[in-house]
């Protein structure tokens, strides 16, 4: 009688273990099977980068069902598209720049052609400074022939894109480009030491504020000057920014320039629709609002702004949520 019972016991927990087995292949979730785990890269820690994708995946953990997103220390926007296009992360943050010359092959020492990465949208731009002092009688960005302009350190997006403008304009081997920092670089500028200073960033620049601070500044008109060469052919990702009137000490006039931005973007692995409700979350009014409480460049943030500057293919997901938005998208966005 025992045996039999145990018999009757034992198949009963066999039976029980099938019918799991069989739910489980039969995709039923179960437990947390149906949560989406995805990774975010960001910047490195206290980066501006950082706090966006900080931001992005806190919303998307909270506020889109079934999906946890973690967020994702990183060097930046080269490592970010790397990682994307090989979907060692689901999303990221790269600059325009970037992810146009990734898909072309044409990085610096790197030849890879990153074509699994898509833009999502516009986060914030970075715009070109270039300095100089008031009373060295420079009023234009070609009498910088043979003088020392400060580009940041070597390696440095800064340095890079000082590069592709001074090259678009055949400037870069006539000119004497000192790879330092922005804070040096205002020191430097300030002791007379160098000629010019270029800053790629945000503003208003603290290095920026610094040199005008002390110094009488000039801030030369780059977007202008660009519009001589060959980078708007050659670069198509740069946009034109204007740096207010009043923005730095002493400077009493705007100044057009150009800027690379700084973009979100997805894997192409992303499904249309999750990409679809990620993105209506973020640009919600309650998620616009919340970045902007994130981070003071996440002000850029707008319906209006979504698609500056990005000159490469837009995530399918999110194109349907720009055309419901009233944009009309370019050939290379598609």
């Amino acid at each position: 009688m025992i045996k039999k019972q145990r018999f009757k016991l034992t198949r009963v927990a066999g039976l029980a273990a099938a019918a799991i087995t069989a739910v489980v292949l039969a995709g039923v979730p179960i437990a947390n099977a149906q949560v989406q785990r995805l990774a975010f890269s960001g910047g490195p820690d206290g980066g501006t980068f950082q706090f966006f994708s900080n931001g992005i995946a806190t919303l998307l953990s909270r506020n889109v069902e079934g999906v946890d997103v973690s967020n994702m220390a990183s060097a930046g926007s080269v490592e970010n598209l790397r990682r994307v296009n090989s979907r060692d992360a689901d999303f990221g943050i790269v600059y325009a720049g970037d992810l146009y010359l990734g898909m072309k092959g044409q990085l610096t020492n790197d030849t890879a052609q990153y074509r699994n990465t898509r833009a999502v949208s516009f986060l914030y731009g970075a715009p070109a400074h270039l300095l100089v002092l008031e009373g060295s009688g420079i009023t234009d960005v070609a009498q910088l022939e043979g003088k020392q302009v400060a580009v940041g350190p070597a390696g440095s997006g800064a340095a890079a894109s000082a590069q592709r403008f001074f090259e678009s304009l055949g400037l870069w081997d006539k000119i004497r480009p000192q790879f330092i920092g922005y804070n040096q670089g205002a020191s430097a500028l300030g002791d007379r030491q160098i000629d010019a200073l270029w800053v790629f960033a945000g503003f208003p620049n603290a290095s920026v504020i610094q040199a005008a601070t002390s110094n009488k500044v000039r801030l030369l008109q780059v977007w202008d000057a660009a519009q001589q060469g060959s980078l708007p052919q050659d670069h198509p990702y740069y946009v034109k920014v204007v740096i207010p009137a009043g923005t730095y000490p002493g400077v009493d006039y705007d100044v057009a320039t150009i800027s690379d931005g700084a973009l979100w973007v997805a894997g192409r692995h992303i499904s249309d629709d999750l990409m679809y409700q990620a993105i209506s979350e973020i640009y919600s009014d309650e998620g616009l609002a919340f970045m902007h409480s994130v981070s003071q460049a996440a002000t850029a943030m707008t319906l209006e702004s979504g698609l500056e500057g990005v000159v490469t293919p837009v995530h399918a997901g999110a194109q349907k949520f720009w055309i419901e938005q009233g944009k009309t998208l370019t050939d290379d966005q598609k």
